[in-house]
Formats: C-alpha cells, sequence, structure tokens
C-alpha cells in the first residue's frame, strides 16, 4: 500500500478524500473543498480561463478512472473501488492557450443507469471507454453512445472520442483493432488505443477531445454573434425612414 509522503493516509484514500464529490457539486459547477483551497492556495482567480467539462463512459473495469488519475497525477493505480461518480479539475495549457478542464469519472454498473442522465447534461465531451481484453464491453458501448445522444438530442454534433484501453495487454486482445476502428468511423469519430499503465496516447484522448469542445464553442459563439448581428441591420432598417 502506497501512503501520501508525510501522512499516514494511503495514498488513494487521499485521492477518494481530496476529489470524490457529490452529484450536486458537479451539476452546479461548484467545486469541491479541495478545489477551493488548492485554487486559493495558488492566487490566481480561475473564474476567466475557459472550462472544458469532460465525462467518462463505459462498462466498469474498463479503466476509466485509471486513464483520469494518470492524466491527473502521472500515476497508474491499478487496485480501485468501483466508481460512483468522482470529479477532478486540472489547469493545462492547450494549444498555447491556459485552460482549465473537468473530469467526471462515472460509474459503469447498470445500477448507476438512472443517475447518468443527469451528468450527460452537463457534459461538453465524453470519452467513451472499452478494455481491448472485453468484446463486450466494447459492444456496450453503443449502448452508452445511444443514451448520450438521446440526453443531448438537442445539440448537433457532442463531441466524442473512442477510446479502446488496455492496449498494453496485446495478448489478450479481443477487440481487432480494424473493427474498433471501423464503428467509430461509423460513428463519425476518433478512435484511439490508450493504456493507463504505460500512459500511451492519455494525454491525447483528453487534449483532442478538449480542441473538439473548443472548436464547437468557437461554432456556437460565431452562431450566435452572427444572428445578433443580423437582428441588430433588421432593427436600424426598421428605424430609417425616406424623407
Amino acid at each position: 500500500m502506497f501512503y501520501l509522503h508525510g501522512t499516514t493516509m494511503p495514498l488513494m484514500s487521499w485521492y477518494l478524500f481530496c476529489f470524490s464529490v457529490s452529484r450536486s457539486d458537479w451539476l452546479t459547477g461548484t467545486s469541491s473543498v479541495a478545489n477551493r483551497t488548492m485554487a486559493a492556495s495558488k492566487g490566481k482567480n480561475q473564474s476567466s480561463l475557459a472550462l472544458h467539462k469532460v465525462i467518462m463512459v463505459g462498462s466498469g473495469g474498463v479503466g476509466k478512472s485509471a486513464l483520469t488519475l494518470q492524466f491527473m497525477y502521472d500515476e497508474f493505480v491499478e487496485d480501485y473501488e468501483p466508481t460512483k461518480a468522482d470529479s477532478y479539475r486540472k489547469k493545462v495549457v492547450l494549444d498555447g492557450e491556459e485552460v482549465q478542464i473537468d473530469i467526471l469519472d462515472t460509474a459503469g454498473q447498470e445500477d448507476y443507469a438512472a443517475i447518468r442522465d443527469n451528468y450527460f447534461r452537463s457534459g461538453e465531451g465524453f470519452l467513451l471507454v472499452f478494455s481491448i481484453t472485453e468484446h463486450e464491453s466494447f459492444t456496450a458501448t453503443a449502448e452508452f453512445r445511444e443514451q448520450i445522444l438521446r440526453v443531448k438530442a438537442e445539440e448537433d454534433k457532442i463531441p466524442l472520442l473512442v477510446v479502446g484501453n488496455k492496449s498494453d495487454l496485446e495478448e489478450r486482445r479481443q477487440v481487432p483493432v480494424e473493427e474498433a476502428r471501423s464503428k467509430a468511423e461509423e460513428w463519425g469519430v476518433q478512435y484511439v488505443e490508450t493504456s493507463a499503465k504505460t500512459r500511451a496516447n492519455v494525454d491525447k484522448v483528453f487534449f483532442d477531445l478538449m480542441r473538439e469542445i473548443r472548436a464547437k464553442k468557437m461554432s456556437e459563439n460565431k452562431d450566435k454573434n452572427g444572428k445578433k448581428s443580423g437582428k441588430n441591420k433588421k432593427s436600424f432598417k426598421e428605424r430609417c425612414c425616406l424623407l
């Protein structure tokens, strides 16, 4: 068991203590006590930074939590209790711009299917994760995707990546690369294989998804500004009269 330096608290307990948040924290956009403490200690107003909300989706045991913790702390945690919903926040540099990423690690078990709708509504982008060593988890991605599309029905293109995790276990592969890539192409999304253990492509999937989220926001803002400009021109014409 690993212990946090300078304490008698196990490392995993520290993760869970610091970053486990309630359902209301994520849905209302409030930070956990740990996040507020860290933000205050840095003394920088982070409210001005762009915030991208990412949701980890997939069956239980495929490595969603391991990917998240590897991205957050550069640590591979092999033994991890089943997740209910843990939220993490990190400040990163995306293509030269300092931004924040919120990651919601959701439960893959069927018992939590009912509450996933609420989480999905608040998400801006999704990492749809399966294990290349479990074909059943790959099959389940279709159902998770349908749930996302149903909840986000009002949106056009939803930022989403299909992630085949545990690429370090090639000898146990049950999902051929071609099959996974074909499914992703059918859905019009990117397919990437990762390993939380070796850190292969871990940063890539999070940063690529943030780029898709950012592009969608920019497109939406452009559309809004265009409509607003059109209304202003119309209003100006209505105020004009012939003399």
